[in-house]
């Protein structure tokens, strides 16, 4: 817990969004005197003033409970576990979403891209990563740019890695988390044995990862990513779903083709994919 003033808080959070004083109390709709006066401690705000101004701000729940609790207030928004009986709806949705996506790979994680789940096809990624990068809590972006991870087989890595890392860092300026910072400082000191620029190439229409498998094949995929739309529990305000697509007709057949090789009988895979999404299933509960 940081135990600085609601007041403090609510002015770093001003600073961090670049908002002078008037600004943010046109928003809010107060006196910029009286926003002054809560800033300084001069003024306490009461709890409905606390959720208008992170509201303002456009605060992250997690970080807007913990300003509840700086004011002296309790915690209005949940957390519940992914597992939790209330969040059935969702977990059925995302595992739909999921399997929906097959043969195409697909992942959900948390804030700190924290493997949450994920789909079957998941597995042409995980084969290619050392497994002590995917013991719970998998992150997905250390086993992306680990030398033990994707990172060797990603043949444009300068540049998917400038994506990566700059994804992060807009995370890292959006929550203030410190372990996000954390992290960030640990993928850029992993080794970065290519010298392409980290920038998107002039002639893409989005950044692809380019993947070249040990048999040689060399795959191109893009992703989307997907949100929850009003969320009021900081578990699913912090869930994203990311699924990857083919970006061209060769990484499509060969999909296509790796889907159909597939033949495991129910409840007996032994896939990496497999493996780590139970071990992560586990550790929820």
């Amino acid at each position: 817990m940081d135990a600085k003033p609601v007041g403090v808080l609510l002015r770093q959070w001003r600073e961090r969004r670049r908002l002078s004083q008037l600004e943010l109390s046109i928003r809010a709709e107060i006196s910029t005197r009286h926003l002054s006066f809560v800033e300084t401690g001069r003024s306490a705000p009461s709890r409905d003033m606390v959720l208008q101004l992170t509201d303002r701000l456009d605060v992250p729940l997690r970080e807007r409970n913990r300003l509840l609790l700086a004011a002296g207030f309790a915690p209005v928004y949940s957390e519940k576990l992914l597992e939790d009986p209330q969040m059935d709806a969702v977990r059925t949705a995302v595992r739909q979403l999921l399997a929906g996506h097959e043969p195409y790979p697909a992942v959900v994680v948390d804030r700190s891209w924290n493997l949450v789940e994920a789909n079957a096809s998941i597995a042409l990624f995980t084969d290619l990563i050392a497994p002590h990068l995917l013991a719970p809590p998998a992150n997905v972006l250390r086993a992306s740019l680990h030398p033990e991870g994707l990172a060797p087989h990603i043949i444009n890595l300068g540049e998917w890695r400038g994506h990566l890392l700059h994804r992060v860092r807009r995370i890292v300026e959006f929550t203030a988390d410190p372990d996000i910072a954390k992290l960030a400082a640990e993928l850029e000191s992993y080794p970065h044995p290519h010298r392409e620029p980290d920038t998107t190439l002039p002639n893409e229409i989005m950044m692809p990862l380019r993947l070249r498998l040990g048999s040689g094949a060399e795959l191109s995929f893009f992703s989307m990513v997907a949100t929850f739309g009003t969320p009021l529990d900081v578990t699913l305000s912090e869930l994203a779903i990311e699924a990857f697509y083919p970006a061209d007709a060769a990484t499509e057949i060969e999909l296509t083709r790796r889907s159909a090789n597939i033949a495991e009988p129910p409840g007996e895979s032994s896939t990496s994919a497999t493996r780590l999404l139970q071990s992560t299933r586990d550790g929820l509960k």
